[in-house]
């Protein structure tokens, strides 16, 4: 078990990279540090929507538990750190990540944090 565990760590971390580098190609730090060169909030959320949905589809198909959605969201934030995004950025994009893997982790036809 634990080398499966360190597995689906590393699993985790390449994806975390893969997702934050994915979000730089679209909205890169230097447009979100930037004050003069934003883009509009509709496309800002859309790229983010967009990107999410990735961590969504890696939640379905990994079946991520309370620590690796802990692990998914510590290393996406660092990630986003290490290529330059604002802090109130990735205090955003992290949160968001966190709501659509959980989101992706409840039931079908249920709310997360419902009970069934």
């Amino acid at each position: 078990m634990g080398f499966f565990s360190l597995f689906s760590s590393t699993q985790v971390t390449q994806f975390a990279k893969s997702l934050a580098e994915s979000l730089a190609k679209r909205y890169p730090p230097a447009l979100d540090m930037n004050p003069e060169k934003k883009i509009s909030q509709a496309r800002l959320t859309r790229v983010l929507e967009e990107t999410l949905m990735q961590a969504t589809d890696f939640q379905r198909e990994h079946k991520l538990g309370v620590f690796g959605k802990a692990k998914l969201g510590n290393e996406f934030k660092w990630q986003l750190k290490e290529l330059g995004y604002s802090e109130k950025f990735i205090e955003v994009a992290t949160e968001g990540l966190m709501v659509y893997v959980t989101r992706a982790a409840a039931p079908s036809g249920s709310a997360p944090g419902e009970k069934t």
